[in-house]
This record gives structure tokens, sequence and C-alpha cells, in this order.
């Protein structure tokens, strides 16, 4: 039987694909018992569908196989709209193969936990970043105490100035899409962690914790957050615009 809610002594498989990276873990009670990660190339060919469901049943087995699985975290995005489809799928079948309670948890508050996580993060507001293509980044303010301000929107890097509160700390940023757009981040107000700092990865470790006092849902609930239409969709509309004009 499916649990209502994932509680804090609950085993919980989490998993996100909203970027290029392909992330995977199992924690229970704050504590991870495992983790794997394939980090991807910027600009490369995304490896969510041929990597993502095998890295899932390593980390199963390495807990002891899906039995000592009480529920799947997966991360709903924003992000990469192939990405979020593997991964969201991936889990909604073995919510539902397996008998698992499924909980969606937003990609942005995880990215978001990983910089309040950092040394430089704590006590300050912390803005998670994901490249979302076409000069735009998909984003979200988190306060001091990992509270989400606003977001996630998708707009222009340096469009993102204007939301930051004018009383308070300077924003740390991270995300692939703080790294791509440093400069315009850093000249709207937020200070971009260095390149090689971990928390621009987001980790499924903290898919994981967020998902403690989630009330599970049913698998065909879970839904992702895209926030604009894929690339495909608005090509069709251009070529159909086009067809029209002739």
């Amino acid at each position: 039987m499916v649990s209502p809610c994932i509680g804090s002594d609950s085993t919980v498989l989490g998993l996100d694909t909203a970027t290029v990276d392909v992330t995977v873990a199992v924690a229970r009670g704050g504590e991870v018992l495992g983790e794997r990660s394939l980090p991807g190339e910027p600009g490369a060919r995304p490896r969510h569908a041929a990597e993502l469901l095998g890295e899932v049943e390593r980390a199963a087995s390495e807990v002891g196989g899906w039995e000592r699985i009480d529920a799947i975290a997966v991360g709903i995005g924003p992000g990469s709209f192939t990405g979020l489809r593997v991964g969201i799928a991936t889990a909604r079948g073995l919510a539902q193969g397996l008998g698992k309670g499924l909980v969606g948890i937003g990609s942005l508050d995880a990215l978001a936990r990983g910089i309040g996580a950092h040394p430089g993060g704590r006590g300050r507001p912390c803005l998670a970043v994901i490249d979302a293509r076409r000069g735009q980044v998909f984003a979200a303010l988190h306060d001091a105490r990992g509270e989400r301000r606003w977001g996630p929107v998708v707009a222009a890097p340096a469009e993102l100035g204007d939301r930051f509160p004018s009383t308070a700390a300077t924003p740390l940023a991270a995300g692939d899409g703080a790294v791509r757009f440093r400069r315009d981040l850093e000249h709207a107000g937020a200070e971009v962690l260095p390149e090689d700092q971990p928390a621009h990865h987001l980790s499924a470790r903290h898919v994981c914790a967020l998902a403690d006092g989630v009330k599970a849902s049913a698998p065909h609930e879970i839904e992702p957050i895209y926030l604009r239409p894929p690339d495909a969709e608005i090509w069709r509309e251009r070529d159909r615009s086009k067809s029209q004009r002739r």
C-alpha cells in the first residue's frame, strides 16, 4: 500500500533530469545512503534516456533492493523538456509497477537547497538558475531560511535584478545558467559561485530531503513544470505562420 505522506523515517530514492546531468540518490532521515551522478557536458546530447534507468536500478541495489525503498521523489522542473519527460516517465513507471509512493519536487528548490548548504550560502538569499536556452534562464529566489520568495520564472538573466529585494543581502547564485550568464547576473546584483563549485550541479540528495513530509501522489498526478512551450512546438507554429502568409 502506498503511504499517503513521506515520513522522516522513509527511505526515499530521488532523481532529477532537469539539466544535462543525471543524478540519483537514496536517503533516509537526512542520511544519504547512496548517490550517483553523471555530469553532462554543456551543449552535448542529453544522456537521460540511455543512462537514467540503469543508475536508478544500481542505486536501489546498493541499499538492498527495491524492497528497502519506501518512496520515489522526482524533480519536475523547470528544465530540459526532453530530460523532464524521461525522468518523470521513469518515476511514474517505477512507482506504478512497484507500488511506491511518488512525490514531485521542484528542481529549482532542490538546486537552491544545495546552494544554501554551501558555506557561502548560509544566512543569505540563494538564487537557483538553470539554463533555459534561447538567452533565457529558469530561476527562483529562496531566502536565508530556505523559503521560496519568488519563482519559478523564465526570463532573460539581466531582468532578474529587478526581482531582488532591495533590503536583502546579495543573493548567492549557482546552477548551469549562473555559470553561462555570470556577467549578466553579477551586473544584476547577484554573486555567482566559482565555476568549479559542486553547488552548480543539482544533487538528488536534495530532492530526497525535500520529499520529507510531502503527501504522495498518484503517478498520473505528477506533471512537469515547463513554463514555456518546447522548441519543437514553437518551430511548428513558426512554420504554420509562414505557410499562412504565402
